[in-house]
């Protein structure tokens, strides 16, 4: 429908550009949460990367309190903070202490990724990490935020922030047991829903979250026409087919169609994978896709993590997008 709205947040994940100082990405992503807020973005999440070129966030918690205090109102997460990375103490405290500093705006997205290559997991000292690794790490992060675990995490809070789990697979099935919203992305949305099916059909209630929650988080790219949109996405869908062949995420570079169609044939493939799974074109076809994939997967949320070379693009293709928010 032509007037149809949805809840939509923003993902940014402080990609750095060729050409540009690697600490800059980190400034641009607090002057787009400052956009994001006066556009009416829900809320604005950060990610956690280590030792990757393309991106400069690595503690998400930093940057969470460098957005928060440049902006008012909007809602601020992490996107997510890695659950195996941290000890679930530290989790909870720096959590805290954001939402003590922040009342009500502060949102708790948590992982349970591993390092981008072996040398990274090595650098982090970790290795292996099960699904049962991560619900008992995530079960340790409830009570210390809700002051029932083993010591008091500071400072205690009557109302804690919540958390949301960034679920593939296994994920779902904690977060179910748990009774904590899911934020899922990738395959899932496009492919089998089963594993949504089966999150909502095992919920246990949680006092914060009674009902299952589902946010759908997916690269979308507005602008005025279809072909234009495709070619804001290569610069993102180019560095992530590269890095399977590399092994390095690199920074984002000017991609134009006819570069991107001169790649290797894998490089190719792998690119149009990417655009595959990203929601991009004009504003009525993406107010159409998103309504689709929200009626289809019973989501409350988009969670949107759109990159590209070009700051002027970025800028206006949130505000596109910020014309479909609800």
């Amino acid at each position: 429908m032509a007037s149809e709205r949805f809840p939509i947040s923003l993902l940014d994940r402080s990609r750095t550009r060729a050409g540009e100082e690697p600490g800059l990405a980190l400034r641009a992503s607090v002057r787009r949460a400052q956009r994001a807020e006066v556009l009416g973005f829900h809320r604005f999440w950060v990610a956690e990367h280590h030792a990757v070129p393309g991106i400069a966030s690595g503690h998400p918690p930093t940057l969470m309190a460098a957005v928060a205090a440049a902006t008012r109102s909007i809602r601020v997460g992490s996107g997510g903070v890695m659950v195996p990375n941290h000890r679930p103490l530290l989790v909870a405290e720096q959590a805290l202490m954001l939402e003590a500093l922040f009342p009500g705006r502060i949102d708790l997205g948590l992982g349970r990724s591993l390092g981008f290559t072996k040398p990274v997991r090595a650098a982090l000292g970790v290795e292996g990490y099960s699904p049962e690794d991560f619900a008992r790490d995530l079960t340790a992060v409830l009570a210390f935020l809700h002051g029932t675990g083993p010591v008091t995490a500071m400072p205690p809070l009557p109302a804690p922030p919540g958390i949301h789990v960034l679920a593939t697979g296994s994920g779902l099935g904690v977060a179910a047991r748990l009774g904590l919203p899911v934020v899922v992305g990738g395959p899932v949305l496009f492919g089998d829903l089963r594993g949504l099916s089966e999150y909502r059909s095992a919920y246990r209630p949680s006092p914060a979250w009674p009902e299952p929650r589902v946010t759908i988080s997916l690269e979308v790219m507005i602008a005025g026409t279809a072909e234009r949109a495709r070619e804001l996405l290569l610069p993102e869908a180019v560095a992530l087919a590269e890095s399977r062949t590399t092994g390095s995420f690199g920074p984002l570079r000017r991609v134009g169609t006819a570069e991107a169609d001169g790649l290797p044939q894998k490089v190719r493939s792998a690119v149009g994978h990417h655009l595959d799974q990203a929601v991009h074109g004009t504003q009525a076809q993406v107010r159409a896709e998103l309504g689709d994939l929200i009626r289809r997967t019973g989501a409350a949320e988009v969670l949107a993590s759109t990159s590209t070379f070009d700051h002027d693009a970025l800028a206006a293709a949130d505000a596109a997008l910020a014309d479909l928010a609800a």
